[in-house]
């Protein structure tokens, strides 16, 4: 054994490097038969690999430009995560964008903004922007709601995203004076730390599951007694990243933690399906709504991203000649969210924000029902200037969740599908998430909605308004592709927006379902 080991020791380093090259270049060129590249170009064509690995990396950090990515570039990364830590997040020298690209879109600006007097709402609190109408007071509900903030967290779950990340986004939201939407996995622990919640619920019914995979209504109005601080409920038709997809839940992810929160059984493979098994018409589903909120008492809405018009116009019409229906809508972008989905269903299945929502808002416009419905966009909306133009086009509030995801930490590595991300956002790996600091996360949410609601006043003062649901489809133009060098979006969508009935900040302020609590009681 000494003579071994003697012998070996005296081989050189290099050798023992040539030695383990010829290992692999044996084992690529004779045992693997997946990689063409490796069988025709040993050891070399590893590299390939590796560096088409780092590539994204290389490119977001190295290559693209300020203005270049997708989803998110590297500007609008930079307004959230400044925001956030509310560090200067102004531009100097003028903007970098190119305002003359196909639908950029200005704001048009008052020549005397509105003036703020001194004992205004937003004189007070330069942050206060409650939305400005009561979901569920067309319908009469036991418990009208008026969000406080007119943005929100958009439906992610419990398993999409990590305990840490729920943990502080709903600390957020208390701080902020916004709401928090549970997304499909249920209503889990750290959803219940004080801010308001909105419970969120899809084909797999989590939460509210009966044995038989199904809707329990029993379970659903003991959750809303046990977790008074749930304001409304929202039904998931689809969603933007694959609408009209199913989903698995692999048994390997389903944890003691997760089978209790979803109502299903540890260890078992759980499908969702792409329809649900409550309703399977539009009838079925007002049906739905109404047996929901009068079991409740809450309001109750649905969710979903556009693409046929023959089904809205049919729930149009039920509610216009039943008078019930949803107290909101949820409008989602086909461009996708945090939902993992294939590449043909996020580039093509459903239209945009901006073309969905303003499909739907006409349909139901020219039966007069926007008035009773609260709109919710959701779609890329984080931003105050393209929350502007969806005011404008007639949302009552946002929801937002990427954003909301930068705001705790994610740095847009795109890896949410495979439980690797490194924030800890977006995984289940409790090293990965051990990185989030919940208090600090908490805050930074807290204080992008706070810039965020304050720089969306100030706009909104710019254009001559108090409130940025005031906002007409005239006050936004957008650059086409004619011989008109812009079009004012009621010429582009061809539709003008319901003006809402807004009285004033103070009104709103006053108002005695804000943020969910009835001052009368």
């Amino acid at each position: 054994m000494n003579a071994i080991l003697e012998f070996l020791s005296r081989i050189p380093w290099w050798l023992w490097i040539i030695a383990v090259l010829v290992i692999i270049a044996i084992k690529d060129i004779l045992v693997q038969k997946s990689s063409t590249i490796k069988h025709n170009f040993p050891v070399v064509g590893h590299l390939r690999y590796m560096l088409e690995s780092i590539g994204p990396e290389m490119r977001q950090y190295f290559v693209a430009n300020n203005r270049e990515e997708l989803p998110f570039n590297r500007i609008e990364r930079g307004w959230i995560y400044a925001s956030a830590k509310n560090q200067n997040n102004y531009e100097g020298f003028g903007t970098d964008r190119d305002i003359y690209a196909h639908q950029h879109i200005f704001i048009n600006n008052a020549m005397m903004p509105y003036k703020v007097k001194a004992n205004h709402p937003s004189a007070i609190d330069k942050t206060f922007a409650p939305c400005a109408k009561v979901i569920g007071e067309y319908n009469k509900r036991k418990r009208p709601y008026r969000p406080a903030s007119i943005i929100n967290v958009s439906a992610m779950s419990f398993g999409s995203l990590s305990a840490k990340a729920i943990d502080a986004l709903n600390k957020g939201v208390k701080i902020a004076d916004a709401y928090h939407n549970t997304g499909e996995g249920g209503l889990s622990p750290y959803h219940s730390n004080g801010g308001d919640v909105v419970f969120h619920f899809g084909t797999g019914y989590f939460g509210v599951r009966a044995e038989d995979g199904g809707f329990s209504m029993k379970k659903m109005v003991k959750l809303v007694e046990d977790n008074p601080f749930v304001r409304a409920i929202e039904v998931k038709l689809s969603q933007g990243a694959k609408p009209g997809k199913g989903g698995v839940l692999p048994g390997k992810k389903i944890t003691k933690e997760i089978a209790n929160i979803r109502g299903v059984e540890v260890g078992k493979t759980v499908l969702s399906p792409p329809n649900h098994k409550a309703f399977s018409n539009v009838p079925e589903l007002v049906d739905f709504i109404e047996a929901i909120a009068e079991a409740t008492g809450l309001p109750v809405g649905i969710k979903a991203a556009i693409g046929k018009l023959d089904q809205w116009e049919e729930l149009a019409n039920i509610m216009v000649k039943e008078n019930r229906g949803p107290d909101f809508i949820t409008i989602d972008g086909g461009e996708g969210g945090t939902g993992a989905a294939p590449p043909s269903f996020a580039d093509h299945v459903s239209l945009p924000w901006i073309y969905g929502f303003s499909a739907i808002y006409k349909l139901f416009q020219k039966r007069n029902l926007t008035e009773r419905l609260v709109f919710i966009g959701s779609g890329k909306l984080g931003f105050p200037a393209k929350a502007a133009m969806a005011f404008a086009m007639g949302v009552d509030c946002i929801n937002v969740a990427r954003e909301a995801m930068m705001s705790i930490g994610c740095i847009q590595a795109q890896v949410c599908h495979t439980n690797r991300c490194p924030a800890g956002v977006a995984t289940q790996s409790k090293w990965l998430q051990n990185g989030i600091n919940v208090p600090l996360k908490s805050e930074r949410l807290a204080q992008y909605f706070k810039t965020f609601k304050k720089e969306l006043i100030e706009i909104t003062h710019a254009a001559g308004y108090e409130h940025p649901c005031q906002f007409t489809m005239n006050d936004v133009e957008m650059n086409v592709d004619d011989q008109n060098l812009t079009k004012n979006f009621d010429q582009a969508f061809c539709y003008d927006k319901t003006p809402v009935d807004f009285k004033s900040m103070q009104h709103l302020k006053d108002c005695v379902y804000l943020g969910g609590v009835n001052k009368n009681k």
